[in-house]
């Protein structure tokens, strides 16, 4: 049996169908193969369409990922990545084709390799603080990354799925948001009043006309674009930079740092686990204990001045109140008639 026929049913009908997994992961498991097919083909000295389901053997799988590695420069993460994509193509060969179990079973048997733990890079109160501040509201683009910036400290969710947010997730009266996570499951979430109320005013003034294909996405670019998560990673890494030393940027992911903040914000107030497993999206609990081995000593009265800044109403904020009055001003309103 060819394999590009085995290739064909993984990617039309077994991901997207039978297992229902998200357009994300099938594009990073159409990269895993856009690398391994080739290299299998040169491994046979055969041409890719001629590849056979029989000719995948573990050693073949293995010297694959040890091309990764050596040639490539791959991180271990990476490989056991690349590895999970062809384990899955596997289980969609012993599901359909029972008579090519013993070949499926030896790919399933191939261990992942150990890798070093990244830290988990989080952000105190303080510095989240910082960060907000750091946020110039003249600019045109202001009120729409402070309340990106909120969004992604409040919820918890990965910059991904605040890219892919539609206007009517949000229920205002409510103050709740679902999130499109992986596997295609939404997930309802509570929201911070703060947070709803900076949605609210981006939408009413400052969200960018969006072109009729993005219409329905809330975040959207000064092209008129649906943002997308390299572009969240940008926003974020540029006011992580304005907040924060050289030093200790190499600790975190700029996106996910706020991810990762959220749960310790969480952890440090006492709540659930479970709770935090559910607010994260997180598909078994193992994802969501790392968290507990985190030392959260830090300085209460930094954690209380957090918890009245997030409480405190919109119209409370020193930063919001003066781009208020600067919307008042002859020469602002030119400027934006400018623009």
């Amino acid at each position: 049996m060819k394999l590009s026929t085995c290739i064909h049913q993984f990617f039309e009908k077994y991901l997207p169908h039978i297992k229902g997994v998200s357009q994300n992961t099938i594009k990073a498991y159409r990269d895993t193969f856009t690398l391994f097919l080739p290299f299998a083909a040169n491994y046979r000295s055969i041409k890719i369409a001629s590849l056979a389901v029989d000719h995948l053997t573990s050693e073949l799988i293995l010297d694959f990922l040890d091309y990764l590695e050596s040639e490539r420069k791959n991180s271990a993460k990476t490989r056991n990545q690349r590895l999970a994509s062809i384990k899955s193509l596997a289980r969609m060969i012993r599901f359909m084709y029972p008579e090519k179990r013993k070949l499926a079973e030896r790919i399933l048997d191939i261990p992942q390799k150990r890798s070093q733990k990244q830290l988990i890079g989080f952000l105190y109160p303080d510095e989240i603080l910082k960060v907000y501040e750091s946020v110039d509201l003249k600019k045109s683009e202001g009120l729409r990354d402070y309340t990106l910036l909120h969004l992604l400290y409040d919820s918890g969710a990965r910059a991904s799925e605040v890219a892919t947010l539609n206007v009517d997730c949000l229920d205002t009266q409510n103050k709740t948001l679902a999130i499109l996570g992986k596997g295609n499951r939404y997930r309802l979430i509570n929201i911070d009043p703060k947070t709803v109320s900076l949605i609210e005013l981006y939408i009413a003034k400052y969200r960018t006309t969006p072109k009729p294909l993005y219409q329905h996405r809330l975040f959207i670019n000064q092209r008129g674009e649906e943002f997308t998560r390299h572009g969240i990673y940008r926003i974020c890494k540029k006011y992580l930079s304005k907040a924060l030393g050289s030093k200790r940027l190499k600790d975190i992911n700029p996106a996910h740092s706020f991810r990762h903040s959220c749960a310790v914000r969480m952890l440090s107030f006492g709540d659930p686990i479970s709770d935090i497993k559910n607010r994260l999206g997180h598909e078994d609990m193992q994802s969501t204990t790392v968290y507990l081995h985190l030392d959260l000593s830090r300085r209460k009265e930094i954690q209380k001045q957090f918890i009245e800044y997030a409480q405190s109403v919109l119209a409370q904020d020193p930063k919001i109140d003066e781009l208020i009055d600067w919307e008042n001003r002859e020469d602002i309103l030119a400027w934006l008639d400018s623009l």
